[in-house]
């Protein structure tokens, strides 16, 4: 059981990985975006149509293309202050407490991903999309389904730390690290 669990938080930990790379791809054609607005828009008068819905897509690719390996890593915003404090006097406790978070933020994860795969659903089977017909659209499901993958993926890392199979804050406080 315990290697199946290994083996599962490595592939976890390998797709956050390269959701995070996309999502660092996508910053950076976000950059060539709005770089090339400004210059055609100074230069050309001439400005890129749909720059505005190519920003407002990006966003949300890049926050939950990130989002899974910012949790695998351990840098999801959120006061650790406490943990470390009970940590110091009761490590059993602070190992307690993280993995209630833990469970607690898994199952968030999973009622997100639940909320929104009938959302990516009717999306993908109407076709809907954003922007302004004629200037600039794009389909809405690509927006739902990186929502849904990423959801489902920071669940399970979520639900990988509480059981364990995470080598990291399910057994150590933050910023400790084994004695060599």
């Amino acid at each position: 059981m315990k290697q199946a669990l290994a083996a599962l938080n490595k592939l976890a930990d390998g797709i956050a990985i390269s959701a995070n790379a996309v999502g660092t791809l996508v910053v950076l054609a976000l950059v060539m975006v709005v770089n090339y607005d400004m210059g055609a828009r100074n230069l050309f008068n001439a400005p890129f149509n749909g720059a505005v819905e190519v920003v407002q897509f990006s966003m949300v690719l890049i926050v939950f293309l990130q989002l899974p390996d910012v949790v695998r890593v351990n840098r999801l915003t959120r006061s650790d202050g406490f943990l470390t404090v009970v940590g110091g006097r009761r490590p059993g406790l602070a190992r307690w407490l993280r993995r209630a978070i833990n469970l607690i933020s898994a199952i968030f994860m999973t009622l997100i991903a639940i909320t929104i795969f009938p959302e990516f659903l009717k999306m993908w089977e109407t076709g809907d999309f954003f922007g302004i017909p004629g200037v600039f659209t794009a389909p809405w499901w690509p927006v739902k389904l990186t929502i849904f993958a990423s959801a489902v993926l920071a669940a399970l890392i979520f639900a990988l730390k509480v059981v364990g199979a995470s080598p990291d804050e399910a057994t150590h406080a933050p910023g400790q690290e084994d004695a060599a």
